[in-house]
């Protein structure tokens, strides 16, 4: 198991980033959330099997979403948590 946060910056608000994030979650297997931070970045938790954790974050900076672009992010390690689901918070 693998855990791990990341912030993105970029077009990421009111473009359906959040939504388009948990689908891509869902399609591999990925626990976690995904939120808009105050700032207009996004932050997104992860884990699930490391090779599953590695394409879904190469998917996430290249952008889910059709309309949104990155231009910033970051990526840490995480600690593991107890998420049953990929869910969508505010």
């Amino acid at each position: 198991m693998k855990s791990i946060k990341i912030t993105i910056q970029g077009r990421v608000q009111g473009v359906g980033f959040r939504y388009c994030t948990k689908m891509v979650a869902d399609q591999l297997n990925i626990t976690g959330i995904v939120k808009n931070q105050s700032d207009g970045s996004v932050y997104i938790e992860a884990q699930g099997n490391p090779q599953a954790v590695h394409n879904f974050a190469k998917k996430i900076i290249a952008s889910p979403s059709p309309s949104g672009r990155v231009s910033n992010y970051t990526i840490a390690d995480n600690e593991i948590k107890e998420y049953t689901s990929f869910e969508v918070t505010l």
